[in-house]
């Protein structure tokens, strides 16, 4: 269980609240629109109403205790930009900040950011990925150059052992788990035979990827 700061609760910042809340993590969640911290105090531990880009109100909640920090500021990047800058300056260990476009990112990661995350720019690659292909049920970057994609069994798989098919020789992809029944199987072994209905979470490079399962 970790203690994290979540500053922003608009629509990202507040499924970012019920997701850790789902985890059990303790989050104190700020924002200065009085009617998102109500809306998120189900499932935060502490909130408050308050403006971020004030560096006595921002000291006054001990950025120190936390083990990360959260902007999710969207509408407003010079708020973002101000609350993260003070959020290193406060001792903050791990500052995450929310970016819309490339420029956004390197003024946040020369003003403090440890990491960025693009909410928009990664959901349009996923639903990219998602839809262009029929045969790709999800989609996770792993960085430039890899993914794990879970596709259903090809049908020319089916009745086959991973072993018979020679997955990674061919296709230089592989098999990293096989979910049956909602269940994920982690132990895969090439004696594992392949069943329709059950779908793959495959490791590889992502032209391999798409190459081997795009229709």
């Amino acid at each position: 269980m970790k203690s994290i700061l979540l500053i922003g609760l608009g629509r990202f910042g507040k499924h970012i609240a019920i997701h850790l809340n789902q985890l059990g993590h303790e989050v104190m969640a700020v924002d200065h629109v009085e009617s998102r911290v109500e809306a998120v105090l189900p499932f935060v531990t502490n909130a408050q109403i308050g403006d971020s880009t004030n560096a006595d109100f921002l000291e006054s909640l001990g950025i120190r205790n936390y083990d990360v920090c959260i902007v999710a500021i969207g509408n407003d990047f010079q708020s973002s930009l101000e609350t993260t800058s003070l959020l290193k300056e406060l001792g903050a260990k791990l500052v995450v900040s929310r970016a819309a476009r490339d420029v956004q990112a390197k003024f946040l990661l020369r003003n403090g950011a440890d990491e960025v995350v693009y909410p928009e720019k990664q959901l349009a690659k996923w639903t990219a990925f998602r839809y262009s292909a029929d045969h790709i049920l999800d989609y996770m970057e792993l960085d430039d150059e890899h993914a794990i994609f879970e596709i259903p069994v090809p049908d020319s798989w089916a009745g086959r052992t991973i072993g018979q098919i020679d997955i990674r020789k061919k296709y230089n992809i592989n098999i990293m788990g096989i979910k049956k029944d909602g269940k994920l199987e982690l132990t895969v072994s090439p004696d594992v035979q392949l069943k329709a209905g059950e779908t793959l979470l495959v490791l590889g490079r992502n032209r391999d990827l798409q190459k081997c399962f795009r229709t």
